[in-house]
């Protein structure tokens, strides 16, 4: 998750740099798309901090996170172009990530219970 929210983060701040000090055919297209991907970098930023501190809400943004590169990697490796290879590794890197949230041992050491799993503290 962190590593995504860094790519993220560095591919918003390299779009808004070029808007700003580069010569791009749409500045603003360039500085929107710019804030947009830093604006985005939050969720999973935000998931792998919680996913670090073990916090059960983390798991949520972090799958939705997964979800959403994958139409990202689908479209990269519709192109034809050097985007290929990096629709390969971020699809790799979104499957992987699924399957490690969902995999019970992830769940409990989140301590996310499933439905009809409540223990009672109070006897």
């Amino acid at each position: 998750m962190a590593l995504e929210g860094a790519g993220l983060l560095a591919m918003g701040v390299y779009m808004l740099v070029m808007g700003l000090a580069g010569d791009p055919d749409k500045p603003d297209q360039a500085l929107t798309g710019g804030v947009t991907l830093i604006v985005l970098a939050l969720l999973p930023l935000l998931a792998a901090r919680g996913l670090l501190r073990l916090r059960g809400w983390s798991r949520g943004p972090a799958i939705i996170t997964q979800i959403l590169a994958l139409p990202v990697a689908w479209q990269l490796l519709q192109a034809d172009s050097v985007a290929i290879p990096g629709g390969i590794v971020l699809a790799a890197i979104a499957i992987t990530g699924l399957v490690l949230l969902v995999n019970p041992a992830t769940t409990e050491a989140l301590g996310i219970r499933g439905p009809g799993n409540v223990q009672d503290d109070v006897k």
